[in-house]
């Protein structure tokens, strides 16, 4: 599946992901076609009730990749956020156990710490993927856009600086998040070696013209869970107040279509 995984981000086309929080959505985006599964730390938290923002125990975000993994054929990436610790070794250390539950790729965030913490996390999560025989895919989500972590004028050049480092520790993708302006994105992709990764956001444009600029990999982040949430709160609000049940019936996936997509007891795979 490693190799699967990294083949995916050189194809013509960028890999697109839809993420997935659990594994019943995991089941359905890969019955559509996705080519791959990546999950959403925020989605995740929230469907088991924590806020997201390192928050989420590591051992109930272990068991849910573990549980996707049984449920899909395809390849399969974590978001472990800043991996859940200062320490580069206890980062490794819960790397090694994501690669058990089966994630072939994860990615990796910056947020507002030092970028250095950020490369001794990259060098001990290779390390531990090296031990395990796997060519684990390092995707870093580098905040700089996203947190306005420079002057506007310095955005692209203080990514791309950043980079360079992540690179140099064994990094593989540069997700730098909230970026949407064309000519940004092109200095990005053109600035370095790390395969560039975007988010859908407002004003992105699509992705067979991302494509052209060299995006290798369009994602969705936690918008599907928050659209879901909205309708969710619209037709149970609805009912709630007004005892109105015609959105929620009339818009549902039926009963027999859900469960029949879902593996039997004896049975793991699409």
């Amino acid at each position: 599946m490693d190799t699967v995984f990294q083949a995916l981000h050189r194809q013509p086309q960028p890999l697109i992901l839809t993420n997935a929080w659990d594994a019943g959505s995991a089941r359905l985006i890969a019955s559509l076609g996705a080519q791959a599964i990546a999950t959403t730390s925020a989605g995740v938290a929230w469907s088991l009730g924590y806020r997201d923002g390192d928050q989420l125990p590591l051992d109930e975000h272990v068991a849910c990749a573990r549980r996707i993994r049984r449920v899909i054929d395809v390849p399969l990436s974590v978001d472990i956020e800043s991996g859940y610790s200062d320490d580069p070794a206890a980062v490794g250390t819960a790397v090694a156990r994501f690669i058990d539950a089966g994630a072939v790729g994860i990615n990796l965030q910056d947020g507002s710490a030092p970028p250095e913490l950020l490369c001794r996390k990259v060098e001990a999560a290779r390390a531990a993927a090296a031990r395990a025989g796997v060519n684990l895919y390092i995707n870093i989500r580098c905040d700089v856009f996203a947190r306005q972590l420079v002057p506007a004028d310095a955005l692209v050049e203080e990514t791309l600086r950043r980079a360079r480092w992540y690179r140099e520790a064994g990094a593989d993708g540069l997700f730098p998040l909230a970026v949407t302006d064309m000519t940004q994105i092109a200095a990005l992709a053109a600035g370095t070696d790390l395969l560039l990764n975007v988010i859908a956001w407002p004003g992105l444009a699509p992705v067979a013209e991302l494509a052209a600029l060299g995006v290798r990999r369009v994602s969705t982040g936690s918008w599907l869970p928050q659209t879901l949430w909205a309708h969710a709160s619209r037709v149970a609000g609805d009912f709630l107040a007004h005892g109105r049940s015609g959105a929620m019936v009339d818009e549902a996936q039926p009963y027999g279509d859900i469960n029949g997509l879902l593996p039997a007891p004896d049975h793991a795979g699409l």
